[in-house]
């Protein structure tokens, strides 16, 4: 019973689960699974079955592919109240991403075909859904534009921008990009090297365009960055 107070808390959180009624909600509470991720725990992997959405109560997620070779490109983070591992959803294949929390996580797991319901009887939360993956194509089309037409500079300051949007805070040094982050994970996210990411961040900081605190990064001139890109 507790532990199904606490799954209604966090589903009452989730964004695309507010057309649902309260009875709708406490009912979904009854089957779904909450599950602790520990940071670097993989929740899936390529070839898994694809029985289950997830949402994000807590924490980060990393959804990524992997070449034969063994090289991985990032696609997206998924943060709190977010759906990942939705494309399970339209034709039942087996996963084609991997999932890794970044940090400690919290996430709500759902069997596929309990999801397809609810997104077939309502109609609020089908377009709601409609809508994420749109947005999804879109920023997945411009990521693929980045990585054909812009160089590693542009990449760059494009991803810090989006991350200073995403995560910053401003203070007097600048604005602070409150989420910890690697060179390596960077570079996955723009499809470059550490070495070139580490390199380049060298550069912006001499140029005064960033600082660093730890494995933070600040955004000490914003427009400086936008000219890059």
């Amino acid at each position: 019973m507790q532990e199904d107070r606490r799954a209604l808390w966090y589903l009452k959180k989730i964004p695309l689960l507010k057309h649902l009624s309260p009875e709708e909600l406490a009912e979904l509470a009854d089957s779904v699974s909450l599950e602790e991720a520990r940071r670097r725990r993989v929740i899936y992997m390529p070839g898994d079955p694809g029985d289950a959405v997830y949402f994000v109560n807590g924490g980060r997620v990393k959804i990524s592919r992997v070449t034969p070779d063994g090289k991985e490109l990032t696609l997206a983070y998924r943060g709190p109240g977010e759906l990942f591992g939705e494309l399970c959803m339209l034709d039942g294949a087996p996963r084609q991403e991997m999932a890794e929390a970044m940090e400690n996580a919290l996430v709500t797991q759902m069997e596929r075909d309990q999801f397809e319901t609810l997104v077939r009887s309502h109609a609020g939360l089908g377009f709601h859904l409609a809508k994420t993956l749109c947005q999804r194509r879109r920023e997945l089309e411009g990521r693929v534009e980045d990585l054909v037409f812009k160089d590693v500079n542009a990449k760059l300051a494009e991803l810090l921008l989006s991350l200073c949007d995403d995560y910053g805070v401003d203070d007097s040094r600048g604005t602070l990009v409150a989420v910890k982050i690697t060179h390596q994970e960077m570079a996955n996210l723009i499809g470059s090297t550490r070495e070139t990411v580490s390199l380049t961040l060298s550069q912006f900081k001499r140029k005064g365009l960033i600082s660093t605190e730890g494995r933070k990064v600040i955004i000490t001139d914003r427009e400086g960055l936008n000219a890059l890109i």
